[in-house]
């Protein structure tokens, strides 16, 4: 199976946060199974870093790379028809992370590992 991971739950994955699913903690920790980590995910953690939403976030920031490659996934660019389904989506959702999350998902065919349940508004396979 192919699984792109949503922002939190990368951020979950990698501080062993609680509130990560026993689903998606299965799915993710499965070799048999390619997780994705969007550049749009990269984005998203410099982003609300920088407006004060994820202070102590510098560490990740520098080691972004390597701790996707660490625990084995892949990194997934945004690719200009990414961008072109995020932007022309007619889902209801002003989140721009979100909206490419899900186009890239998608374009992809991968399952998006997200709790949030607004990304029911797109046309994507959820796991939680």
């Amino acid at each position: 199976m192919k699984y792109l991971l949503d922002t939190h739950t990368l951020l979950w994955w990698w501080s062993d946060d609680p509130r990560l699913s026993l689903a998606a903690r299965e799915a993710i920790g499965n070799e048999d199974n390619l997780v994705l980590v969007s550049a749009a995910s990269a984005w998203e953690i410099a982003t609300k870093h920088r407006i004060g939403k994820l202070p102590g976030a510098e560490g990740l920031l520098v080691r972004f790379h390597d701790l996707v490659l660490a625990d084995g996934f892949e990194h997934l660019p945004m690719s200009h028809l990414h961008a072109l389904r995020a932007g022309t989506s007619a889902a209801a959702h002003r989140d721009p992370f979100d909206r490419m999350l899900a186009a890239q998902a998608q374009l992809e065919g991968a399952v998006l590992v997200s709790a949030d349940a607004a990304l029911r508004a797109f046309p994507v396979t959820l796991l939680w």
